[in-house]
């Protein structure tokens, strides 16, 4: 008997919740398909090759980059600590912490002024160091990783949860000491976990607006990244806009689909 190929299985739910799951899709790559169909492709890599914008794409994905570094740095412990103790206050601690999710960015931005402006809470004492945050393109770096930390964060959090503790455990009773069981054991087995929150991390840092805005400004080459510069060139020509929107799309899905592919493959 020959099977055939691909056997249909079935899904277990009810027909009627693939209406608005179809929705929600539309809803989702409606948009994308009009701006496909709004692009000017005459003139789409005149557009997206002048010197202004080479230069905010450039420095986003370099902005970009340096903040999904320092959210792993900053949330792989915040993560663990979330998911591994049981503290009093945790609750409030993880409240904290998962805030920018809800906070609009420009609140994001003023908080940030406000903690490292030239007046700030820290910065009048950077100041007189003669260190300067503000309007930089460091400015940039930490508005992203304000609003992109909770992410990494909350994806490492639920890995770790899902992974168990029973070989930490095991290798506890082995003889190791807590950092190697961390290192060796703890790492590794959340690793695409861990993947995920920073590629989702990135893409966050990558599309961020009002907080950078608000705490950097725009200034081309230093702390103009390419959604200022969409925005600006909105008011201006509209074409192009267009057209560097798309860019940004194309690379947002090249990281996404990059990453999906690697940890499946990895989980595998």
């Amino acid at each position: 008997m020959i099977r055939p190929a691909l056997a249909r299985v079935p899904s277990g739910l009810p027909a009627w919740i693939f209406l608005p799951a179809a929705l929600g899709a539309g809803f989702v790559v409606l948009p994308l398909l009009a701006m496909l169909t709004s692009v000017d492709w005459s003139r789409f890599f005149q557009l997206v090759t002048s010197e202004s914008s080479l230069a905010a794409l450039k420095l986003s994905l370099q902005t970009a980059t340096a903040s999904t570094v320092l959210c792993v740095v900053l949330g792989v412990p915040m993560a663990a600590i979330l998911a591994r103790s049981s503290f009093r206050g945790i609750h409030v601690l993880r409240s904290l912490v998962l805030l920018p999710l809800v906070l609009p960015p420009v609140v994001g931005g003023i908080a940030l002024l406000y903690t490292f402006g030239r007046k700030g809470l820290i910065g009048q004492y950077l100041e007189v160091a003669g260190i300067q945050i503000a309007f930089t393109t460091t400015a940039v770096v930490l508005a992203q990783t304000f609003v992109a930390l909770p992410f990494l964060v909350v994806s490492l959090e639920g890995s770790l949860r899902t992974a168990g503790r029973r070989y930490e455990y095991a290798a506890a009773t082995l003889g190791a000491n807590p950092t190697t069981v961390f290192r060796r054991v703890t790492l590794p087995l959340v690793l695409p976990g861990l993947v995920s929150g920073a590629v989702l991390s990135f893409a966050r840092a990558l599309g961020e607006f009002g907080a950078t805005l608000t705490f950097a400004g725009s200034l081309q080459g230093v702390t103009r990244t390419l959604p200022l510069e969409i925005y600006l060139q909105r008011e201006s020509d509209a074409d192009a806009a267009v057209a560097l929107s798309l860019v940004l799309v194309v690379v947002a899905v090249l990281v996404v689909v990059g990453a999906r592919g690697w940890t499946t493959r990895a989980a595998l």
